[in-house]
């Protein structure tokens, strides 16, 4: 009934070698974080009781439950957006459209066949949560519950996607506004709810507290009659708003952006004109290119669609919106140095996360439209080629680069922050830019399928901050690292090992090794060093050492990204069949 694109995805998904490493690998995560919060929270030498044991097992039943709904919000979102947009700019989303396939078919076969693995590896995770009710503290009806959670969440996340991925034509614009559309309903929710006619309404509307009420309830019957019933409705009415849009306005919105035609001229005007004017010219009035031609294409035309303002000012009004709530809630003097993180830290992630997709995403359209190979045999050097397409990306997102700056110098001048350290927070969000931006660019270039560049791309800059938020986590939970210093080291071990083979590919270089061994343990120390101070007294260590181990690691691994570009010029260009290419994804 969903049809033939649809069918084709279930074929061939779980014949990729990657599925099962996938499956096993996310498995793995969990067994490790299990492991890593039970020596958090009890050690391997204590004697524990069986209500020890419950206490446990509701703890880490929440733990596992918040990571998965982050994941599936972050990812179906994403991941349905890119299966639209590759087809766009391979120009084969229009053959669909050629074909006799119905609305619905393309529309559904793309979502759910987008959303396979995710509800896939959803799945497999609740084996896990259900092993959990072993240790008690869980129920049954909880690991339901939090099931039909994730799976309304990554339904109407993934429906949300792909239909913004069938409204615009860009592949930046689409990913953009989509993590934009989900920050932003997660804001306006939590505003409403200030209202206390809207107070009911956010166990209904916001995924985060839906699952609270699943994974916390205060009575047995408070589960029975828990609002995450009503929330998973109006999720699953919601996808299926979005859906039916989609499908209505499929062939309204596409195709678009058809190529500029020269018009017809009369014959008898044809040759007087002859000699006079070169019919084969533009239209339009000549305009004059600089030295760097790639950096003058990125600043001077339209790269990146017709309307990128709409992006810009989705941006605007969630840095806004976060400002305004982090204002309301500071105290009138400094209370403890952990009070900028508040407003500080979001809109810094979100902006390096924008910025990583405006960066990969100006590699992989130039090589889904086949103008890459173009570029690379003209006369340029690969100098213009990679600072150019850099200089292009932090132009095309300087509305997005710099409000984090602005947001730093008011805390500075507030007397949140001092001076001290805010320069050293302002060069380091200066490297932590550099870095997403080349980032994007480096993978983009090294990696042949748009849709695995893009992913490996932003799961990067993701993982590397959402894993390293979990060991804090567990840090604050147990009140020590020495307690759990051995599961700490599987989790970077395992973080390191994925960032070389991100980084890398098939051969991975020395540089590139070492680079991929300093990040994570960096972004761990830094956030570490901050935390250690007193958050009573305001009391911190020494801001110095973390900013230079910071920006030493970073830097470095941006020289590892960039000299290889600038020198041997390795690109992947190996363009596949239709096999190979169902079975590279």
């Amino acid at each position: 009934m969903v049809g033939p694109i649809f069918i084709r995805e279930s074929l061939t998904v779980p014949r990729r070698g990657r599925h099962y490493l996938t499956r096993v690998s996310y498995l793995l995560v969990l067994w490790v974080l299990a492991l890593t919060t039970w020596q958090a929270a009890y050690g391997w030498e204590k004697q524990v009781s069986q209500g020890d044991l419950a206490q446990f097992g509701s703890l880490l039943f929440q733990l596992l439950s918040f990571l998965q709904l982050t994941l599936v919000l972050f990812f179906s979102a994403l991941i349905a957006a890119s299966a639209i947009t590759q087809e766009k700019d391979r120009r084969t989303f229009v053959l669909l459209l050629l074909t006799d396939l119905r609305n619905y078919e393309i529309v559904l076969g793309k979502l759910f066949g987008s959303l396979l693995q995710i509800m896939t590896l959803i799945a497999c995770a609740v084996p896990v949560l259900a092993l959990v009710m072993l240790l008690g503290g869980v129920s049954f009806l909880q690991v339901i519950l939090v099931f039909m959670v994730l799976v309304a969440s990554g339904l109407a996340a993934g429906s949300l996607g792909c239909v913004l991925a069938l409204w615009r034509d860009k592949t930046f614009q689409t990913l953009a506004l989509t993590v934009l559309a989900l920050v932003l309903y997660l804001i306006v929710v939590e505003a409403a709810g200030m209202a206390p006619a809207m107070a009911d309404w956010q166990v209904r509307l916001n995924p985060y507290r839906a699952m609270l009420a699943v994974v916390e309830p205060p009575t047995e019957q408070a589960l029975l009659a828990t609002q995450a019933y009503d929330y998973a409705v109006i999720m699953v009415a919601v996808a299926c708003l979005l859906t039916g849009v989609g499908m209505l306005r499929l062939r309204v919105w596409n195709p678009s952006g058809e190529p500029i035609q020269q018009r017809d001229v009369p014959d008898e005007i044809a040759d007087e004109a002859k000699g006079k004017v070169d019919i084969h010219a533009s239209p339009g009035k000549a305009r004059t290119v600089w030295p760097n031609p790639i950096l003058w294409r990125e600043m001077r035309t339209r790269g990146y669609g017709r309307r990128p303002l709409l992006v810009k000012a989705a941006y605007m009004l969630t840095v806004i919106l976060i400002s305004v709530w982090v204002y309301s809630t500071l105290p009138a003097g400094r209370a403890h140095h952990l009070e900028a993180a508040w407003g500080l830290v979001p809109v810094a992630t979100l902006s390096l996360i924008l910025l990583n997709v405006q960066a990969v995403t100006a590699i992989t359209s130039e090589r889904d439209l086949r103008s890459l190979e173009l570029l690379l045999v003209s006369d340029l050097t690969p100098w213009e080629f990679v600072f150019g397409k850099l200089g292009g990306i932090f132009y095309n997102a300087k509305e997005i680069v710099i409000p984090p700056f602005i947001l730093l110098i008011a805390y500075a001048v507030g007397g949140y922050i001092g001076i001290e350290t805010t320069v050293y927070i302002f060069i380091a969000l200066l490297v932590l830019m550099a870095f997403a931006a080349a980032l994007g660019v480096h993978i983009g270039l090294k990696r042949n399928s748009s849709r695995l560049a893009i992913g490996y791309s932003l799961g990067t800059v993701f993982f590397l901050f959402m894993g390293t938020m979990i060991c804090i986590y567990i840090i604050a939970v147990s009140g020590g690292f020495g307690v759990q210093w051995s599961s700490f080291i599987v989790f970077l071990v395992v973080g390191i090992g994925g960032l070389v083979f991100v980084l890398g590919g098939e051969r991975p270089s020395k540089a590139i090794s070492v680079a991929a061994g300093a990040c994570p343990p960096a972004i761990f120390y830094m956030i570490l060093s901050v935390l250690i101070g007193d958050p009573v007294t305001g009391r911190a260590g020494d801001p110095l050492m973390p900013f230079l181990v910071l920006t030493s690691a970073f830097g470095f691994t941006i020289a590892a990204m960039l000299v290889p570009l600038l020198s041997d010029f390795e690109v992947a260009l190996d363009y596949s069949g239709p096999m190979e290419e169902t079975a590279e994804g």
